[in-house]
């Protein structure tokens, strides 16, 4: 998907998956015959619990090019650390192509600060209260998988106290 091989890959069997439009694009083949027209849709889905997924569909109608990129985008759930409290754990920045985000943990009650296609990534993935910015390339596909991009290369306490071979105690302290 992203590179990434250490992510923790989701099956979707079992799973509340919702499925949220980013963009649709029409795009056009000029042949010696006229004109060809397309569509390509991105399309994020999610349990709303921190599993989430992205997946691109093209097809000469719009209802079959998003109906593929839900199909996509079940292929690809991976699973995204998001605290009890409905943020994420500690700040992050990711960049993909030319699009680059910015994300910051907030308190309870903030909402969701994010431009249309972040918000979208975010809200799938059950986080509610965040601040973030999004630099660069407004390309729906590049800002997308930069949010997917931050968002997993977030680590939670734990996972970090394991990697450092300490306690949880020694992570907090200071």
């Amino acid at each position: 998907m992203l590179g990434l091989d250490n992510i923790e890959k989701v099956k979707p069997g079992g799973l509340e998956l919702k499925d949220r439009l980013v963009s649709v694009n029409r795009v056009t083949k000029v042949t010696k015959g006229g004109r060809a027209f397309g569509f390509s849709a991105i399309v994020v889905v999610g349990d709303e619990a921190g599993v989430i997924g992205y997946g691109l569909g093209k097809s000469k109608e719009v209802a079959t090019a998003i109906s593929k990129a839900v199909e996509d985008a079940k292929k690809n759930l991976v699973k995204v650390p998001v605290t009890k409290e409905g943020t994420i754990y500690h700040e992050s920045t990711a960049r993909f192509g030319g699009g680059h985000v910015f994300m910051k943990p907030a308190s309870h009650g903030t909402g969701v600060i994010a431009g249309n296609t972040v918000r979208i990534v975010l809200e799938s993935a059950g986080i509610k209260d965040i601040l973030t910015k999004s630099k660069g390339s407004s390309n729906p596909h590049n800002v997308v998988k930069a949010t997917f991009k931050a968002l997993l290369d977030i680590r939670t306490p734990e996972e970090i106290a394991r990697m450092r071979g300490v306690s949880l105690d020694k992570v907090f302290k200071h």
